[in-house]
């Protein structure tokens, strides 16, 4: 028995390595978190491989009881049998990718035995699939929310495993048998489950504070870099952005550009890439002409003019507003080896929020130049502490889900989009505007789960046209001043319907009304109140009249059980 014990250790060890180097993968690591269909035949498939390989190394045991290694076992005699780390396989598909992934594996090792040891083998193409089957529903009922069940848990599920299989082989193979490969295979079956779990888990773990980390980086990029970028793409805020970015990276050399000249390179290669000059890569000049990342491996790629530049590998991203290039981020690393996707998902996240702050800074620029009352005073609306509410927010999520914090970044990165997009138009769609509200209220209901809920009942086509911010500037009153401490229960109802030529949109609330005698000076003037002044209000009532005529001027009814503000717009635009 312990001679068994050492002989299947060493076919532990065997599958055990196959298993760290397939956990190392990170697209077998991807694939385990799906569930969909197709991830469950490339599961079959990888472990199908697996399960092969455990029966091809496994020892044969003579009708005497005697020990044959053999490097490759691919036939027995009918009257031998094998001792081997089958449902050790079997036992991790099943936990890895669920019953289903479980039994057609088993399938799979249970017909490879068949054909090794003829038909007296036979019983165990159903014992293997049954062993699958029910691990598979027993993993998926213990891991309750978590992703695999618990190390003792998986232990006991290996026992479980090996009783199923040990009550078939008696029955068909004899218990002299059983008692002699009893312990050794429920040994290492429990034991190699749980260290192949251990192995997933540790992985994934340590994959999900990676991103958490990256995440945080990117955020406190995004604080230090704001006050430079919304100045604008000039030398000097271009110069501490690349100093900022490359302190808190790994990158030798950070560059940024505009469309033709280097703005500020930080790092190798800074005497002969220099602020002023013409862009000099060829890297730079295609990211820039094509308006798509570019990546190099090699100074042969990077194709610098300078036969002494010591940059070996880049990431180039173009920075863009409103589709259109203005410029372009350029990472850089002395050694081809470093830059991995780590580095490139890292400088692609900063490219996309650099882009944004740079679109609030030209925003800005043009709003002064436009000298549009209107507008400058919509823009004074985005209030600065909800940006940094919601970084908050974000930051605090990194320490619990990460995905959900990646989700808040998308939203944040919405609903600055559309502002900017909404401060540079008179009208945009329906779709648009919903789109810009969807981020704002995604983002308070992170930071006050279960507080507020938004419906929509929408009778017209999203193509309808109406002025930036209405519903924005509607919704967020309702959630600011509406519901006072409530907790729970609060619901806005956004009501679009047509009248003809026109169209009615209502935004109404159930929260406590508003004061009477505040109620008719509402969209009329400034009101002085600890809670907030009516200027949006005021200046949406502006741009209504201004745009449509005093017919689409803002209602107001309001009473202690709600408040409902609604206006109505004429049809225009494409396809309406």
């Amino acid at each position: 028995m312990l001679l068994l014990f050492l002989l299947l250790l060493q076919r532990l060890g065997i599958i055990l390595v196959l298993a760290f180097l397939l956990v190392n993968n990170h697209f077998f690591r991807q694939i385990i978190q799906e569930r969909s269909r197709r991830s469950q035949v490339i599961l079959i498939l990888i472990f199908g491989v697996f399960v092969v390989i455990a029966n091809l190394t496994g020892v044969e045991i003579t009708n005497t009881q005697a020990l044959v290694e053999k490097p490759i076992l691919t036939g027995i005699s009918h009257t031998d049998s094998l001792a081997n780390t089958r449902t050790l396989v079997i036992t991790s598909a099943s936990l890895v990718g669920g019953p289903m992934v479980g039994a057609v594996v088993g399938l799979i090792g249970g017909i490879h035995r068949y054909i090794q040891g003829g038909f007296s083998s036979s019983f165990y193409i159903v014992s293997s699939a049954i062993v699958g089957w029910i691990i598979g529903k027993a993993g998926d009922c213990l891991k309750g929310s978590q992703l695999y069940p618990s190390e003792m848990q998986v232990a006991s599920l290996g026992v479980c495993a090996e009783l199923i299989q040990m009550v078939f082989i008696g029955i068909f193979s004899g218990w002299d048998l059983v008692k002699l490969i009893f312990i050794p295979m429920t040994l290492l079956n429990s034991v190699g489950a749980t260290i192949f779990l251990m192995i997933l888990k540790t992985y994934l773990s340590n994959e999900q504070q990676l991103r958490a980390v990256q995440t945080r980086d990117v955020l406190e990029l995004t604080n230090e870099t704001l006050p430079y970028l919304r100045q604008g793409l000039n030398q000097a805020s271009a110069r501490h952005v690349c100093e900022i970015i490359k302190s808190h990276t790994n990158f030798d050399a950070v560059g940024l550009t505009d469309r033709v000249n280097v703005l500020a390179h930080v790092g190798a290669g800074q005497n002969h890439h220099i602020a002023g000059q013409p862009v000099k890569t060829d890297l730079s000049k295609n990211a820039i002409a094509k308006g798509m990342t570019q990546i190099a491996y090699s100074k042969q790629e990077i194709r610098c003019p300078d036969d002494a530049c010591p940059l070996c590998s880049a990431i180039v991203i173009p920075l863009k507003i409103n589709s259109k290039t203005i410029g372009a981020l350029k990472m850089y690393f002395v050694d081809t080896e470093k830059l991995t996707v780590v580095e490139k998902n890292l400088a692609e996240g900063l490219a996309q929020i650099f882009s944004g702050q740079l679109a609030i800074g030209i925003a800005e620029e043009k709003t002064k130049l436009a000298n549009d009352a209107e507008i400058k005073a919509l823009q004074a609306q985005i209030n600065p502490h909800f940006f940094f509410n919601a970084i908050n927010t974000i930051s605090a999520l990194m320490r619990f889900d990460v995905e959900k914090a990646r989700t808040a970044l998308f939203q944040l990165s919405t609903f600055f989009r559309t502002s900017l997009q909404g401060g540079q138009e008179k009208e945009i769609s329906l779709k648009q505007e919903k789109s810009h509200v969807d981020a704002y209220i995604g983002l308070e209901q992170l930071r006050f789960p279960d507080k507020y809920q938004l419906k929509y009942d929408v009778h017209v086509s999203e193509n309808v046209l109406l002025p930036p911010f209405f519903l924005q500037i509607l919704v967020e009153n309702a959630v600011r001043h509406a519901f006072k401490e409530r907790k729970k229960a609060n619901c806005i109802n956004v009501t679009i319907k047509p009248k003809t030529d026109t169209f009615i949109v209502q935004v109404s609330d159930n929260g406590i009304g508003i004061k009477p005698e505040i109620l008719p000076r509402l969209g009329e003037s400034m009101i002085k109140e600890t809670t907030g002044t009516g200027t949006a209000l005021v200046n949406l009532n502006n741009r209504l009249t201004v745009l449509y005529g005093s017919r689409s001027r803002l209602h107001f009814e309001s009473s202690s059980s709600g408040t409902k503000v609604w206006a109505e717009l004429p049809i225009r635009g494409e396809n309406v």
